[in-house]
């Protein structure tokens, strides 16, 4: 389900630690995809700010999927869903 629903909202994808912490400050976020197998030190930021802040976080197998989902050719440890 959750690869599904990034697949369905391309146009709406932030892909990336660094771009997903700065669009979650920015308030910019409706809620977050995290690879378990992406570097915990990464993904901890991610879901540490996502609880902070109230955001929807969704955990998914694997970068490789997640990557695919977003429609790049390399895995991705973190997506975000920009609001509407």
């Amino acid at each position: 389900m959750s690869y599904e629903k990034v697949t369905k909202g391309q146009s709406r994808l932030i892909i990336g630690t660094k771009q997903t912490l700065k669009a979650m400050k920015s308030g910019d976020v409706s809620e977050v995809f995290l690879a378990d197998d992406a570097d915990k030190k990464l993904t901890g930021k991610i879901a540490d700010l996502a609880s902070e802040l109230d955001i929807m976080c969704h955990h998914v197998d694997s970068m490789k999927k997640l990557g695919a989902a977003c429609g790049i050719d390399v895995g991705a440890s973190t997506v975000a869903i920009k609001k509407d």
